[in-house]
């Protein structure tokens, strides 16, 4: 599902880039890169399954870019149904952003779309942003290289995250009970019912954080026990094994593909330093153990013994025992057997680490001129999800104007942990808990639960752009909002 890569050996070809059909195409001496959605098999522990992908012609999963390389891409749907691609991570023109309202259909069957703006450098990645479409991995990676990387003499290692079920995710979506309905881009769920929800309860203790939650309500970690948990298409049953050189540097791009499940990514016996998160470079910070909530990005170099041997990088499961991952060995190194689940289940993700961290490139210092602030609700039973108290149809977009510094407040009072993402832009996380810091630019952030997080982006891109929780089961039953221009 991705590459390993080194600086020798750069893949620039590409992936097609969706936009709308009707959009000019700037004159330009290159041909579009071709880019398909296409149906696929998948073995999964000896199982076969039907998937989605997002190839290029020669089968290549998604698309790395070269520096300077323009995101000039023909998307042509070849799954038999309707679809759309968001470039998570990129910043393009409102039409081009690959989710679907009255100004962007969505790509019919047999249909190319054309896509053509300039990429934000760094590890990103494209999802489908219709219906449940993601579940059934419509993803891959998209990696934007800049100059820096061509200096870096380092093998690079893409890895994308999922979780996977033989189900149908509309069957999974109506036994948690989701009731109503909300649409956009397709996400269209109506006549659910409450049954077989997965509550991984603990009890808060004291837990107020000024959201007006009652102490002692008990937490949910996870909502659905997926089948399989997925590093590049493979369990930990038949593991990805990259082969590496003694005392040599490898980059992890590490993509958390997944629709519904966080991670903490686990090193084991290798120390290794986190360079960047969600594509943008940040301070170095080194460590073992690092969290990562759906739709986030880590890069993690990491320095390997002049010995040499035999390393997992384990993608763990919060709240659960299950894993992932795959194993970076020098040539020869016996490869052991590693299990499907852990011996104890990982804790709770915490917002420790993004405290932490510190943007290289951080926002100009600016007064803000517009402050918002949003609540994040919901409840699992009955199974709704909501920004405000309203599900998305029946919103109130937050209105900002050009040119204006805006800090957006998102207050959790549900008994869920939500990575909220906001297209079209990259925002710097300025609070936690009304704590204020200067830390990351990110484009998805976790709003713990009972916390808040506060974000700071400036409105220089035009459009409506959906501000949402990653978890694809909150947005299809209505938490998602629009940050709109007025």
């Amino acid at each position: 599902m991705s590459l390993s890569i080194s600086r020798r050996v750069l893949l620039g070809g590409g992936a097609a880039l969706a936009t709308i059909a009707t959009l000019p195409r700037l004159p330009l001496a290159a041909a579009p890169l071709k880019l398909a959605i296409t149906r696929r098999s998948l073995e999964v522990n000896g199982k076969a399954a039907s998937v989605f992908g997002i190839q290029q012609p020669d089968g290549t999963h998604g698309l790395t870019l070269a520096p300077d390389q323009r995101f000039l891409v023909d998307l042509a749907n070849e799954a038999g149904e309707d679809a759309i691609i968001h470039w998570h991570g990129m910043t393009p023109p409102y039409l081009q952003d690959g989710v679907a309202d009255k100004e962007r259909p969505l790509v019919k069957p047999g249909a190319t779309a054309a896509y053509d703006f300039v990429p934000r450098t760094g590890t990103h990645w494209m999802h489908s942003h219709h219906g449940l479409q993601e579940q059934r991995l419509m993803a891959a990676p998209l990696i934007v290289h800049g100059a820096d990387d061509l200096k870096a003499d380092m093998q690079e290692v893409v890895v994308l995250l999922h979780d996977f079920t033989f189900r149908d995710p509309a069957e999974i979506l109506a036994d948690l009970g989701a009731s109503g309905g909300t649409s956009h881009a397709g996400h269209d769920m109506s006549g659910m019912d409450m049954s077989g929800t997965d509550m991984e309860g603990m009890d808060m203790e004291g837990m107020d954080h000024g959201t007006g939650m009652d102490a002692g309500m008990a937490m949910d970690l996870n909502d659905v026990n997926y089948d399989a948990y997925l590093a590049n298409d493979r369990t930990l049953a038949d593991p990805l094994v990259v082969r590496t050189e003694r005392a040599g540097r490898v980059r992890l791009r590490l993509i958390n593909g997944a629709t519904s499940t966080a991670f903490h990514i686990d090193l084991g016996s290798l120390v290794g330093t986190v360079v960047a998160v969600d594509g943008n470079p940040v301070r170095p910070s080194s460590g073992r153990r690092f969290p990562m909530t759906m739709g986030q990005r880590l890069d993690i170099v990491i320095d390997l013994p002049k010995d040499g041997g035999a390393f997992p990088i384990l993608a763990e499961r919060e709240g659960a025992v299950e894993r992932a991952g795959l194993i970076l060995a020098t040539k020869d190194a016996p490869i052991a057997k590693i299990g499907e689940k852990g011996e104890k289940a990982a804790g709770p993700i915490s917002v420790d680490f993004e405290r932490q961290l510190s943007a290289v490139q951080p926002l100009a210092a600016k007064d803000a001129a517009a402050r918002l602030r949003i609540t994040l609700n919901g409840t699992m039973s009955p199974y709704v999800w909501s920004i405000n108290s309203e599900i998305f149809g029946q919103h109130h977009p937050l209105e900002v104007s050009e040119g204006q510094r805006v800090i957006v407040e998102m207050v959790n009072q549900s008994m869920m942990a939500h990575p909220m993402h906001l297209h079209g832009h990259h925002f710097q996380v300025v609070g936690i808990d009304g704590s204020a810091f200067q830390g990351a630019m990110r484009d998805t952030v976790l709003v713990p639960i009972g916390g808040s997080v506060s974000i700071a982006f400036d409105a220089d891109n035009r459009g409506r752009w959906p501000l949402h929780c990653h978890n694809l089961l909150h947005m299809a039953t209505g938490m998602m909002t629009e940050v709109a221009y007025v």
